[in-house]
């Protein structure tokens, strides 16, 4: 009998880049990254952010290095790149967490301005950034892609709707990753949460009342946490997912079988 690996979830020696890592799921992905031995890259738009929760990560016994950055700006991106290479060689493992989402509302009367804005932070930049760092992954045949997208990618919703096409196209873009970049050992793939307990959702979950419709069709009965999706990161990451690519992992707490009608 061949005897299992025991390292499934260890990253010592990999080199991570997560952006808008400065709070809620980007944040709990880098520090357990961290926590399971990756050098991590702290990206998000505020260099104080970025400085903070790099320091906490250090003051935890981990590595990382801030790195403040604008995903929608490409001259900063080019730099993210340039800076994690210049701190720790090489980047093993990308992230792209960070989006934006500026509109509510019908998608027929979404603004062309708010649209574009958020394909070009949840789709346009992911690409951009995946291509400066994927051949260099390939050149050591050995790479990680992971895209925070979003369970509103798989189906409709009458105020997130332009939110919901960048995220299902997020999921196209690593599906074609991993379709032209696995031949050399780059495996990509999608997280699509559904409501977690950060920032952005803090109005449904602080509220008893409001937070219990909210769960109402939960099977588990409640919000996920940030370090629920960074596990899940980290198994994609490390060699427990290494057969993994191409995909959606959906992290929802049953949501999306559960019964709408509870």
């Amino acid at each position: 009998m061949t005897a299992l690996p025991r390292d499934l979830f260890d990253l010592t020696g990999k080199t991570a880049v997560v952006t808008g890592a400065t709070k809620g799921i980007g944040k709990a992905i880098a520090q357990a990254m961290a926590a399971h031995g990756a050098r991590v890259v702290v990206s998000s738009r505020k260099e104080d952010a970025c400085a903070r929760v790099a320091g906490e990560i250090r003051d935890g016994g981990g590595q990382a290095v801030p790195v403040p950055c604008n995903i929608s700006h490409k001259d900063q991106l080019d730099n993210l790149v340039a800076e994690s290479r210049k701190a720790f060689d090489k980047i093993d493992i990308l992230v792209c967490n960070a989006a934006v989402n500026p509109y509510f509302g019908p998608l027929f009367d979404c603004p062309d301005s708010a649209f574009d804005k958020i394909m070009a932070a949840n789709v346009r930049a992911n690409i951009w950034l995946a291509g400066m760092v994927v051949p260099e992954m390939a050149e050591r045949r050995d790479g990680v892609v992971i895209v925070i997208s979003s369970v509103g990618g798989l189906r409709g919703n009458p105020s997130l709707g332009a939110y919901g096409i960048s995220k299902a196209a997020d999921m196209q873009l690593v599906r074609n990753i991993a379709v032209e970049w696995g031949p050399r050992n780059v495996r990509a793939n999608c997280i699509a949460p559904s409501l977690v307990k950060t920032d952005f959702a803090r109005a449904l979950w602080e509220n008893p009342e409001t937070y219990r419709k909210s769960v109402a069709s939960y099977p588990l009965g409640r919000l996920g946490e940030p370090h629920e999706i960074a596990g899940t990161a980290v198994w994609l990451a490390g060699k427990g997912g290494a057969f993994v690519t191409g995909q959606t992992i959906v992290v929802d707490g049953g949501v999306m079988i559960g019964n709408p009608s509870i």
